[in-house]
Parts: structure tokens; C-alpha cells; sequence
């Protein structure tokens, strides 16, 4: 008799696997970027305590010379007591060009130092660079050679971050898929070869509409799943100055959480899909906590 109810519960457990490991599967990961660190000083608990809430497992943590290592170590020790990685971020438009390739090396650097002195609990995960060379003049006539240049750049910073054991992360447009590389000797697009060589991307397909994010991010999120990278599909909370379409800041909190769903449903069907990244903290703790949303043209020059 044992021996027979043994045989169902076993069956029963076989039934239900397809179903636990679809829904383990479909756990939803989120990232956000956090740019102002000094607010790590004092409101640690918060950050913590607001980023498990809302299930970010990842934060993009900005680093600036006038917060201490100190403060930093207790963030990330803090953080990963609540399963919470958190990621050096840096990064300015002009890094793509090669005079500028030392600053992104001496960050790099920096960060590999900071570990090498910190406990284990009080490192980095990783690096992510957020380097946007369209928004300079520069771009408008000279995209080939500034696209040559930063391909440079990207090579060896992600041959120093993963020389230094970090992983590598980048935030990228999502029109980079409409670009042929130069670099890539059997072609491809522009998009696939920064996914080649980076250990993830978060794309910034900044709209005000699921279906939307994932559609401006399905062709990463294919060529990922071929080069066994990961992707984040990127929502935009704060006051863009381009267009009501590209952000949430002015929809509801409940229309913003089930548009962030449809992302999740879709992206489930690609093994790169790593989750939705916020931007950014800041606006996203106002916005949950009913605290007015400055925009642009309000804020202080």
C-alpha cells in the first residue's frame, strides 16, 4: 500500500514539474539605476527595504569621489543581505572617443582596486558604462568614426573589467540594431557585436507601452539569446522632455505595473531575458510614494 501512494505522489510530482519550473522560470527580475549615491549615506534602509518591495535584484549604483569606500561597503553589504546585487555605473557621452579611453580604464580600475580592499560581502558585482556619444555634435556628421572609436573603447574596457573579474555591463539605445557593423568581420549589426562583447546590455526602449519596449528590444534580445548573453529591457519613470510616449512619469502607478507585466510575459520566451531595468530609483520611489514628480522645466538650473 505504501509502496502504491510512493508511485502517485512521484507521479504527481512529475505532472507538476512543467509547471513549477515555468513558474520559477517567470520570476520577475528587475534592475534599476540609482544615480545619486550620497542619498546611500543616510538612507540605506530605504533603498533597501523600498528596492526588495518592488523585486529589484540589481541596482546600477553611480559612483562619485566624494562618497567614502566606507559608505559604499555598508550599502553593498546591506544589499546583499536582501539578495540584492549592486553594479559600479559610470560613464559620459564623450568616453567613446579615444582620447577619453584612459577615463573609462581608470574607472574600471578603480573599481578593481575597491574590491581587491574590500570583504567579499562588500564588492561590486560588476560594472555597467552608460556611454551615449549621439547626444554630442560630433555624432550628426562623423557617426562612422565615432562609432570606430568607441568600438575601440569597448574592447578594452571589457577586456580590463573582465581581466579584473567583473561582470561587464553596458546601457544601450535600441536603434543600434539598425546599424551594420564595421567591426564585425562576417558583418551583423552594430547592437549584436556590443552584446558579443559585453556580458549584458540594458536597452533603453523607453515607451509608455509594454508592447512597445519589447518590440524595440526583440532583435537584441534574439541575437542575445544566440551569444548566451542577457538583456535588460529598459522603462523610463522620470520627466523626459521628448514626449509623453517615452515615459510613465505622468501614467498611474497601476497602468505603469501592468504595462512593466506585458514586458515580462513577452520577454519570458527568450532565455537572455534578464528582466526590466527601472530609471530611475529616484523618480520610481517618488512616484510609488505619491511624492510630486518635478519636471524639466521645473527644476533648477
Amino acid at each position: 500500500m505504501k509502496a502504491k501512494w510512493a508511485i502517485l505522489a512521484l507521479l504527481f510530482c512529475l505532472l507538476l514539474l512543467p509547471w513549477l519550473l515555468k513558474w520559477f522560470s517567470h520570476e520577475e527580475h528587475k534592475a534599476t539605476w540609482l544615480w545619486d549615491a550620497s542619498i546611500i549615506a543616510e538612507q540605506t534602509p530605504e533603498i533597501i527595504s523600498f528596492s526588495k518591495a518592488q523585486g529589484v535584484d540589481t541596482i546600477f549604483l553611480q559612483i562619485q569621489d566624494e562618497v567614502p569606500d566606507a559608505t559604499y561597503r555598508k550599502f553593498i553589504a546591506a544589499a546583499g543581505q536582501a539578495e540584492i546585487e549592486v553594479h559600479a555605473l559610470n560613464g559620459h557621452a564623450d568616453w567613446a572617443y579615444t582620447e577619453k579611453r584612459e577615463e573609462g580604464l581608470a574607472f574600471i580600475e578603480k573599481v578593481r582596486a575597491y574590491n581587491a580592499a574590500s570583504a567579499k560581502n562588500e564588492r561590486f558585482e560588476g560594472v555597467q558604462l552608460d556611454v551615449e556619444p549621439y547626444q554630442l555634435k560630433r555624432w550628426e556628421n562623423e557617426q562612422d568614426s565615432v562609432i570606430a572609436e568607441w568600438s575601440e573603447n569597448m574592447k578594452a574596457w571589457t577586456q580590463a573589467g573582465g581581466d579584473a573579474g567583473l561582470y561587464m555591463s553596458a546601457a544601450i539605445p535600441f536603434w543600434l540594431d539598425a546599424r551594420e557593423s564595421a567591426e564585425s568581420e562576417g558583418g551583423g549589426t552594430f547592437s549584436r557585436w556590443v552584446i558579443d562583447h559585453f556580458d549584458a546590455v540594458a536597452i533603453m526602449a523607453y515607451r509608455d507601452r509594454g508592447q512597445q519596449m519589447y518590440d524595440l528590444s526583440k532583435e537584441e534580445l534574439d541575437e542575445a539569446d544566440e551569444l548566451g548573453k542577457k538583456v535588460w529591457v529598459g522603462a523610463e519613470l522620470a520627466d523626459t522632455h521628448e514626449g509623453d510616449h517615452l515615459t510613465f512619469f505622468s501614467k498611474s502607478i497601476t497602468n505603469m505595473d501592468e504595462e512593466m507585466k506585458k514586458v515580462f510575459d513577452l520577454g519570458a520566451s527568450h532565455s537572455s531575458f534578464a528582466g526590466v531595468a527601472v530609471h530611475h530609483y529616484e523618480a520610481w520611489y517618488a512616484k510609488e510614494n505619491g511624492i510630486p514628480l518635478a519636471r524639466k522645466s521645473e527644476e533648477k538650473k
